[in-house]
């Protein structure tokens, strides 16, 4: 594949100037001058490196497969080449004629790249405005007619359909799932298709879009212009350009380079750091990082592991933050309509405002006055940590982002990130003091409090707590983040939980957890405060102890007990058999394990990766056979 990179050559170098003058917007001659006047009234005279090597490429009937860092200006590198692309259609269509797709993985990324498409299209000229005839000097139409199409709305993809035919659209905006329901219909003409973008190409890949993607290329022509964007081409992209569509595609790789001239995948406007802490401390630290600020950032967002622990965690860091801080909950397990509300809750807010959220909002998002990003937990995934960074520092704004790793093992996380070459600091405690041991043990008390006021927050925590050491355990880096290496203790104190809950990794480790309680408490006695929800409660609890629950009860033990002992023989040899597997897993992952720590890090990374591109092919083949 031809490449294309706006890193240093060795080939002829053009004077500065020169450079300058090629990313001016002015520069691109055949782009229509309303388009122009659009980015130059949105306050950009320069084009960014991925603008000025991706749009003329696009625009000149090339296809490409670009990867630039977060912030970077992707969405106008696609969106304005699209947009002209229909432009010099000159065909006159009816309705139901698609041209044009970009697909998202997410519906809020989906409907960024909507809103930032209607902004441009707000500046086509109207009747009065300056403009040739053409270009609607007499209040003609735009010819570009934008769709967002995204599930979880309240659209059927009947009215989806509909909306498509009565409005023409021709530009169609979506996530997978909607695109193939409209694309499924006979009413919708490919015939006139023309350019197909794959936004977070290898988000979408690993979300598991595959197979919906191949239906919706299967509808699509193959004469046609493709393009793939993003901020990582991962091997998972590399090895499908080829049904995908992309014939000859110019490689565009935009990359920065820090101030050793090291290679970054992450903005030079971004400052990483990282803070080692026990884990009891780690909500702690989020306080003395937003003090350690000269000023309280506008906007922060706080990346967990989970959706439970989003959902349990927002009750208790407004305990911890000064009266003036909005605290706002996002993740995937929300409705469409609280997820969409919290969302542009989040990003028209003018107050001081922090979002606790998961993945859901790590790619491609552009949210405004984003200062501070901290990472309560490390990505499962190590792609996602510069998404999640990239949040912070966008288009040339200054940023910060934190990740808390806690003290040990998980420390190697730094030298791993940084073969991946995205290289982060230490954070010393004269920039963000540790908390105090008083102060950890006041705040604890608190958080309890809380915990203790409400039954609902109490079993959201047991409940955050398991789906964390599930996740925890997935982690694709197993030899950093290990199960066996966790305190227990410690975490738990750093969960505020009340009790630890039953669950197959604690199993005889129960008493050995500490979590230093002021008192005993029975939390079987914590209500709800929802007065409706604590009657239906009591009234299971008074059911339980009834003489007829319980001999229901007996009847179904003794049924379980008798169906084991028909089944005992079988079981027993199924038993064995499993027992040496068991042993002989454990025998291969210690010596997997001593193996890995004689590797250098470089070593352990290349290690890391083909444990990855292993575990896809089995889900790609698990996903196949299914």
């Amino acid at each position: 594949m031809p490449s294309k990179s706006s890193s240093k050559s060795k080939s002829k170098q053009l004077s500065s100037s020169t450079a300058g003058d090629k990313q001016l917007w002015t520069s691109l001659t055949t782009l229509s001058p309303w388009l122009l006047d659009a980015v130059a009234t949105m306050g950009f005279t320069k084009m960014t490196p991925v603008q000025a090597s991706t749009i003329p490429l696009f625009l000149g009937n090339k296809d490409v497969v670009v990867e630039a860092v977060t912030g970077s200006g992707k969405t106008l590198a696609f969106l304005i080449p699209v947009i002209e692309r229909i432009l010099r259609s000159k065909e006159t269509r009816g309705k139901g004629f698609l041209e044009a797709i970009v697909v998202s993985p997410t519906r809020e990324l989906a409907t960024q790249i909507y809103g930032v498409c209607e902004g441009l299209l707000k500046f086509w000229p109207t009747a009065g405005s300056e403009g040739t005839e053409e270009e609607g000097s007499e209040g003609t139409p735009c010819p570009v007619r934008p769709q967002l199409l995204v599930g979880g709305s309240n659209a059927t993809p009947q009215k989806d359909l509909k909306l498509f035919l009565s409005n023409a659209t021709n530009l169609v905006i979506a996530t997978p799932g909607r695109l193939n329901d409209l694309l499924s219909s006979d009413y919708v003409r490919t015939s006139s298709f023309d350019v197909l973008v794959l936004d977070e190409a290898d988000r979408l890949l690993d979300l598991g879009f595959k197979e919906t993607l191949m239906k919706i290329l299967a509808r699509l022509p193959k004469q046609r212009r493709t393009g793939l964007f993003s901020a990582s081409v991962t091997d998972a992209v590399e090895g499908v350009m080829g049904w995908v569509g992309v014939r000859n595609g110019v490689r565009v790789n935009v990359k920065v380079r820090g101030h050793k001239d090291e290679e970054k995948r992450t903005p030079v406007s971004l400052d990483i750091g990282y803070i080692p802490v026990l884990a009891s401390q780690k909500l702690f630290y989020l306080r003395r990082i937003l003090d350690s600020l000269a000023m309280p950032p506008q906007k922060t967002i706080v990346y967990f592991s989970t959706c439970h622990a989003v959902d349990y965690f927002a009750h208790l860091v407004p305990v911890l933050l000064p009266e003036y801080f909005t605290v706002i909950a996002l993740h995937g397990r929300q409705s469409s309509v609280n997820r969409t509300r919290n969302f542009e809750q989040f990003t028209t807010a003018t107050g001081v405002t922090m979002l606790l959220t998961t993945d859901v909002a790590a790619r491609g998002l552009d949210i405004p006055e984003v200062d501070l990003v901290v990472q309560m937990d490390a990505p499962q995934d190590p792609k996602q940590f510069m998404h999640r960074c990239g949040r912070s520092g966008r288009a040339g704004r200054r940023g910060k982002a934190v990740l808390l790793l806690t003290k040990g093992r998980e420390e190697d996380y730094v030298p791993f990130m940084k073969v991946r070459k995205t290289p982060m600091r230490l954070i010393p405690e004269t920039e963000v003091a540790p908390p105090e041991a008083g102060e950890v043990a006041e705040g604890l008390e608190a958080l309890r409090k809380v915990v203790k006021g409400d039954r609902a927050v109490y079993e959201k925590g047991m409940q955050g707590f398991v789906s964390w050491v599930r996740s925890y355990k997935a982690h694709v880096t197993t030899s950093i983040f290990r199960i066996e290496d966790v305190d227990w203790s410690e975490t738990a104190r750093g969960w505020a939980l009340l009790k630890m809950p039953r669950m197959p990794e604690l199993k005889g480790l129960q008493e050995e957890v500490d979590l230093q309680l002021a008192e005993a408490i029975d939390v079987d006695a914590i209500r709800f405060k929802d007065k409706a929800r604590e009657k239906q409660r009591q009234e299971g609890t008074a059911q339980r102890q009834t003489e007829e629950y319980q001999e229901k009860m007996q009847r179904e033990k003794e049924k379980r007990l008798e169906s084991k002992k028909r089944n005992s023989a079988w079981s027993g040899k199924t038993e064995a058999r499993e027992e040496r597997e068991d042993r002989r897993e454990r025998k291969r992952k210690r010596r997997d394990a001593e193996r890995y720590g004689k590797m250098s890090v470089e070593e352990r990374a290349q290690a890391d990766e083909l444990d990855e591109m292993i575990r896809q092919v089995k889900r790609g083949k698990a996903d196949e056979s299914e």
